[in-house]
C-alpha cells in the first residue's frame, strides 16, 4: 500500500497492490469439497465465526514448489508449512487468471469459507507504477463482460462453496485522495461504475462482500474520514444496495498494526490531523462514518505482513518494507464487534514491486532506504523476503 503521512500532500495518497505470482498453475484437489446443498450466507451476521478461511492451493504450490526446496535454513520449513495451512486469499487480477477460480472453488470443504480478491478495473492503480493493470481507461465493457460476469458465471456453477470478496483494492480511496492526478482523473468514472457492477452482479446467496477502504494511514486521516465513507457508499448505493454486502477490508498488502497504541507515527509533527493511528482505531472511527452515510460498516482486516512495527519512514512507504514479519493469524476473535475477522489477503513472500530503477514498472518506493533491496517485478516470487517474513513472524511460527 501507498500512503502518506504528509499533511500537505494528503490530496496525493496512493497505492500500490502487488498481484500473485504467475508461476505455478491450479488443480484441484481430490478430497470432498463443497457442502451437500446451496450456501445461503447471512450478511447480517459474521460469517467468519462459522467459516474458516480456506487455505487455497495456489499460494500453498508457491510454498510447497517455490520456496522450501530453496530455503537458504532448512530449519524454515516447518513454519513455511505452516504458512501453507494458513488460509489467504485467491487474487484474480486479470481477466487469465480468472482460470484459478474453478480450481480453488473445487477445493474448498463445507466448513470453510473462500476468499477471493477482484481486482482488474480499468486504469487500476491509477497513482501508482508497480501494479498498473491490463485494462486501459475505457475498457469497462470488457471489465463487465470478460471479467466479471465471468467470475459471476463460475460462481453462479458452485452454489455449495462460500466465498468472502474482496473487491478493487486501492480503487475508491484513489478517487479520495488524488483527485489532482490525471490518471485517477480519468479513471474515476470507470473505477464508480465498476466497482457499482461488480457488487451488483457478484450479489450470490454463497457470497459475502467487502469493498476495498485503505487503511487508517490513508482514509483515516481526519480529513479523508467523510469524504472517504460518501464515495463508497456512493458505490454500495449505486449497485442497488446488495444483500451480500457486509462492510469494508482494510490494511489489504498493508503494513499498519492491529491495535499498537501510540501508532508507529503517533509522534509524527502532523500525527494531531489523523486520529486512526491503528487498524482498531480506523475500523471503529471510519465505521461510524460509514454508518451516518447509509453503508454496512463491519471490515475484515489484514494482518498478513504486520507482525513487526517501526520499520518505515514514513507511513507512505508501501514497497516490500524490510525487516517485516507474518503477523496474526486469519481469525474471528477480534475483541471488537465491527472487526469481523482478521484474515491474510497478500500472499506473503510475492513482491509488491521491483527495486530496479531501470525496468519500466519501477515505482520509486521500492528503492526507498526502508525497502527491501534487490526486490523482483510486483508479483513474482520473493524467496529472500518470504524467509524474512518467517524470521520475523509475530506470533512466531517458529
Amino acid at each position: 500500500m501507498k500512503i502518506t503521512s504528509s499533511t500537505a500532500a494528503l490530496a496525493l495518497v496512493a497505492s500500490a497492490v502487488a498481484a500473485p505470482s504467475p508461476t505455478t498453475q491450479d488443480k484441484p484437489t481430490k478430497r470432498q469439497a463443497g457442502c451437500a446443498s446451496a450456501v445461503s450466507l447471512n450478511a447480517q451476521t459474521n460469517v467468519f465465526k462459522q467459516y474458516t478461511l480456506h487455505a487455497n492451493n495456489f499460494y500453498r504450490k508457491e510454498i510447497e514448489e517455490l520456496a522450501i526446496p530453496n530455503l537458504s535454513d532448512p530449519s524454515l520449513e516447518a513454519a513455511a508449512r505452516k504458512v501453507a495451512d494458513t488460509g489467504s486469499f485467491v487474487w484474480l487480477d486479470t481477466i487469465a487468471n480468472v482460470d484459478r477460480l474453478e480450481p480453488a472453488l473445487a477445493e474448498v470443504p463445507c466448513n470453510e469459507i473462500l476468499g477471493v480478491v477482484v481486482y482488474d478495473l480499468p486504469g487500476r492503480d491509477c497513482a501508482a507504477k508497480a501494479s498498473n493493470g491490463e485494462l486501459k481507461v475505457g475498457e469497462l465493457n470488457r471489465y463487465k463482460t470478460e471479467f466479471i460476469d465471468r467470475i459471476a458465471s463460475i460462481l453462479k456453477a458452485h452454489p455449495k462453496t462460500a466465498v468472502a470478496l474482496v473487491i478493487e483494492p486501492d480503487s475508491l480511496p484513489n478517487l479520495v485522495t488524488n483527485s489532482d492526478v490525471q490518471a485517477c482523473r480519468n479513471s474515476a468514472a470507470g473505477y464508480r461504475d465498476g466497482v457499482a457492477y461488480a457488487l451488483k452482479t457478484l450479489n450470490l446467496p454463497n457470497v459475502v462482500q467487502y469493498i476495498d477502504a485503505g487503511h487508517g494511514g490513508w482514509l483515516g486521516w481526519d480529513a479523508n474520514l467523510k469524504p472517504g465513507a460518501e464515495e463508497l457508499a456512493k458505490a454500495y448505493k449505486a449497485a442497488g444496495s446488495p444483500k451480500q454486502f457486509r462492510g469494508i477490508a482494510t490494511n489489504v498488502a498493508g503494513w499498519n498494526a492491529w491495535d499498537l497504541s501510540p501508532g508507529e507515527f503517533s509522534s509524527a509533527s502532523d500525527a494531531k490531523y489523523n486520529s486512526c493511528q491503528n487498524e482498531r482505531t480506523y475500523v471503529n472511527t471510519f465505521g461510524q462514518r460509514l454508518k451516518a452515510a447509509g453503508m454496512p460498516n463491519h471490515a475484515i482486516v489484514d494482518t498478513g505482513r504486520s507482525g513487526v512495527q517501526g520499520l518505515r519512514e514514513e507511513w507512505g512507504n508501501w514497497c516490500n518494507v524490510d525487516g517485516a514479519g507474518f503477523g496474526r493469524p486469519p481469525s474471528a476473535d477480534t475483541g471488537l464487534e465491527l472487526a469481523d475477522a482478521f484474515v491474510w489477503v497478500k500472499p506473503g513472500g510475492e513482491s509488491d514491486g521491483t527495486s530496479d530503477s531501470s525496468a519500466v514498472r519501477y515505482d520509486s518506493f521500492c528503492g526507498k532506504p526502508d525497502a527491501f533491496q534487490p526486490s523482483p517485478e510486483a508479483g513474482a516470487w520473493h524467496q529472500e523476503y518470504f524467509e524474512m517474513l518467517l524470521r520475523n513472524s509475530n506470533p512466531s511460527l517458529l
